[in-house]
């Protein structure tokens, strides 16, 4: 299959014939998921459309919020649930069979996978994420995109850059020292780049140290294509454009969705007044170029075999399942044994995130089905709590008891309804609702065989953990997670899935909360480094449960370690090779994800306890061995020096730790690399911290500044912030009046969902999706009325244009 870049100089050709509109007119999308055509010279309209974990293609009207109907499509496990199977061959097998259903309905890019790091646990789009640890979410990333591309489909690697957080997040200016950007925000997008190299990357909405990522040249030039070696194009979020000739500039190709022509007139009157060199803009033609010639050359004529791409969303959604907890074996269950099952999700699964992701799946199994077809013994079902609200509601608490007395095992279908975890908007707490914890804590009280399984989309406190006898986290499953449900329970399949991220003890535990969606115009990241297990192992703090863990059903012991090579040999292709033998000692047939750190012990700056430099996936039956191998290259041993701004490997000594687990180490050796010629006088000594000032971060080149205030109003004020003023009022109940109604059949999350990113739209991006309504004079003169600026309101009526 063709990549864009191949067509570098069929593009240059093309745009040499060219008028400037017509370039410029290639800079937006001509509709809300279409890119635009230029039919005199062959160039076709393509189609993008959302869909890191199945196709979300709207057939009419459009919308960024999964609210629309589209069309039917298989519906896989969410991004975090694939990533706790660390299996990058399913990966790439997901991405597969999701391009085919692209290639069937004519979409060219589908806008995936989302890399940005998990920060928090509170982030509403958690679950469309894979990881707190960005080797972890590159590799996985990097295998997602070989198997969508390899089909001549486009990805789009979103969000770039430092996009952790739902609120205020078109607003908001993210600062980040440069050190924390390249060790933990900016591998993930580096790897997935350098190993898989998608189509496109989406810029992310939010400022980046004060300047917003749509027009961050450092980003979009220096970095990514510069550093990085990019060679696709850089697309918007939707809505995400601040200035757009300034974006061209710096690197910014396509706006989506389409401005209706706005910013297209921007870009040609800029590059007229020569605040836009020609060669700037022909490059950025050139990309979209290739874009659309690769999609026009790549498409093929294909039809989705729905029935097998159900049955791989079985497998990882068994591969992505967690078993946190199993005491004294409880799982897997005797089907000839009663079972009661209790949970609202039994009837109502909650397969996936919503948002902008949202898949209309080709078909949904349900738990109460599928589970109860599966026993032998005596079934009965107790709802337990509304899948939707989870009101207070002791009726359902007490039948749900009463059949729980009755039998011999009972699973409680848990976790998070929609309500409380969405795009948009972030989580305010860890607790599940007080219905479902009360049922937890009601239930086990009478039945000691109880099992809980969790649907949700990032981790939750269990205040009720040893009350229970076992703990699934099956996550977001897909649409075939109820199959895949009873492959576990029953011992078919054993649970491999290990945590993809850190799930704390309680919220005071967290290293970024301090500092975390608290202030609608700036966010600092002061914990730097302190990102889940490098926080929680660095300080030694307990947690609830670590990075990397999971249970099977069988049992595994790690052989000895042993290293070979040279990395201090100053060859830039050494390598250091580790081995170690694993063997199932166990009864079953079971995966073990073998994971390896690596730790600094001599750093002379601040370095995490641990960090995750490899990892492999190995399934084995009961006496099966098998020798892992993992290379190691000197950035697996390095810092990111900001002095060099570049990675040095310090000379010292290091440890290589192999484990189940972050917190579960079983072999471990020490590899000396003192011989490592310097390159770099040492910087000055870090102490540990787990908080940073203002004036460590200046140490590290990051200066704080005040924030923004909400007064004066200006272009980039978020209707969130005039929504009390007079005639703020009337521009917010315009924009709502004008977006128009939900439909009859929208549930509470939907409205929910519809107001807080209404509310969350910049007066610009009104302007620009205004269908020319607002022309740029009169959003400067609803700003001085909003303002109270009469007089240059007054002024500016009197002004021709």
């Amino acid at each position: 299959m063709i990549h864009p870049s191949a067509l570098a100089a069929e593009a240059k050709k093309l745009v040499a014939e060219m008028d400037l509109s017509e370039k410029a007119s290639l800079m937006s999308g001509s509709s809300f998921w279409h890119l635009q055509s230029i039919e005199r010279l062959g160039l076709q309209q393509i189609m993008v459309s959302d869909g890191p974990h199945g196709l979300r293609k709207q057939a009419s009207s459009a919308d960024h919020m999964g609210l629309n109907a589209s069309i039917a499509s298989t519906c896989f496990p969410t991004a975090v649930t694939l990533a706790s199977s660390w299996n990058v061959s399913l990966m790439e097998s997901v991405g597969q069979a999701i391009a085919t259903e692209c290639q069937a309905e004519d979409v060219s890019v589908l806008l995936g996978p989302g890399v940005n790091i998990k920060r928090n646990p509170l982030c509403g789009r958690n679950f469309e994420y894979y990881s707190e640890d960005p080797f972890l979410a590159g590799k996985l990333a990097a295998a997602f995109i070989h198997g969508v591309q390899k089909t001549g489909i486009g990805t789009s690697l979103k969000h770039f850059a430092a996009n952790n957080q739902e609120a205020y997040r078109l607003v908001v200016d993210t600062l980040v020292d440069k050190r924390t950007l390249f060790e933990i925000y900016f591998p993930a997008f580096e790897i997935a780049i350098r190993d898989a190299q998608p189509w496109t990357v989406m810029c992310a909405y939010n400022r980046l140290n004060g300047v917003y990522c749509s027009e961050h040249k450092e980003l979009l030039s220096d970095i990514l294509r510069h550093r990085w070696g990019f060679k696709g194009l850089v697309v918007t979020d939707w809505g995400a454009v601040n200035d757009r000739p300034m974006g061209v500039a710096a690197g910014l190709e396509i706006e989506m969705p389409s401005s209706l022509g706005i910013n297209d007139d921007a870009v040609v009157q800029a590059v007229e007044a020569g605040a836009l060199s020609h060669d700037d803009l022909n490059q950025a033609a050139e990309r979209v170029t290739q874009l659309i010639l690769a999609a026009m050359q790549n498409a093929t004529a294909m039809k989705p075999d729905f029935e097998v791409h159900h049955a791989l969303a079985r497998k990882a959604a068994c591969e992505g399942a967690v078993l946190l907890k199993n005491q004294a074996e409880i799982l897997p269950i005797d089907r000839s044994q009663s079972l009661a099952l209790i949970g609202g999700f039994a009837e109502t699964p909650r397969i996936q995130g919503a948002g902008s992701s949202q898949v209309n799946a080709t078909q949904i199994d349900t738990p109460l089905d599928i589970i109860r077809g599966l026993v032998s013994g005596t079934f009965s079902y107790a709802k337990g709590f509304d899948p939707v609200l989870a009101q207070d509601d002791p009726a359902l608490i007490a039948e749900a008891v009463e059949i729980a007395r009755a039998a011999d095992n009972v699973v409680i279908l848990a976790g998070l309804p929609a309500m409380f975890e969405a795009e948009g908007f972030d989580r305010t707490h860890l607790r599940q609702p007080q219905q479902l914890e009360t049922l937890i804590e009601a239930v086990s009280a009478v039945n000691q065989n109880c099992i809980v399984v969790l649907s949700n989309g990032s981790p939750i406190a269990m205040p009720w953990k040893n009350n229970v006898s076992a703990i699934l986290e099956t996550y977001l499953s897909g649409q075939a997670g109820a199959s895949a449900l009873g492959d576990l329970i029953f011992g078919d399949v054993s649970p491999s899935g290990k945590l993809a991220e850190t799930f704390p003890l309680s919220l005071d535990d967290v290293p970024s909360q301090e500092n975390f969606s608290n202030h609608p115009k700036q966010i600092i990241y002061r914990e730097g480094l302190n990102v889940g297990y490098r926080y929680y192992a660095t300080h030694q703090k307990p947690v609830l449960f670590p990075f990397g863990h999971g249970l099977t059903y069988s049992k595994f012991r790690y052989g000895k370690i042993s290293c070979d090579g040279n990395i201090a040999s100053g060859d830039d292709t050494a390598q250091l090779t580790v081995q170690l033998e694993i063997e199932n000692i166990g009864e079953r047939t079971a995966a073990e994800v073998v994971q390896l750190y690596v730790r600094d012990v001599e750093a002379t700056v601040y370095r995490p306890d641990r960090e995750l430099k490899a990892f492999a996936k190995i399934s084995l039956e009961p006496g099966q061995k098998h020798v892992c191998r993992f290379e190691l290259d000197r950035r697996a041993f390095s810092f990111f020096n900001i002095r060099r701004d570049d990675w040095e490997l310090e000379a010292g000594i290091f440890e290589i730790l192999i484990g189940a687990s972050s917190e579960d180490i079983r072999q471990k050796c020490t590899i000396d690399l003192s011989g490592f010629p310097a390159t770099n006088a040492p910087p000055e000594h870090e102490a540990p911290y787990s908080l940073m000032d203002d004036l460590a971060l200046a140490r590290l080149g990051l200066i704080i500044r005040e924030p923004d205030g909400i007064r004066p109003y200006h272009v980039n004020t978020p209707l969130a912030d005039i929504q009390t003023h007079w005639l703020g009022k009337r521009i917010v109940s315009a924009v709502f009046d004008t977006v128009g109604e939900l439909p009859e059949t929208a549930d509470p999350v939907a409205q929910k969902m519809r107001s807080e990113m209404l509310l969350s739209m910049r007066l610009r991006t009104v302007q620009n999706l205004s269908r020319g309504a607002i022309t740029a004079k009169r959003l400067d003169l609803l700003i001085c009325a909003l303002n109270g600026h009469w007089f240059k309101l007054l002024r500016r009526l009197l002004r021709r244009n």
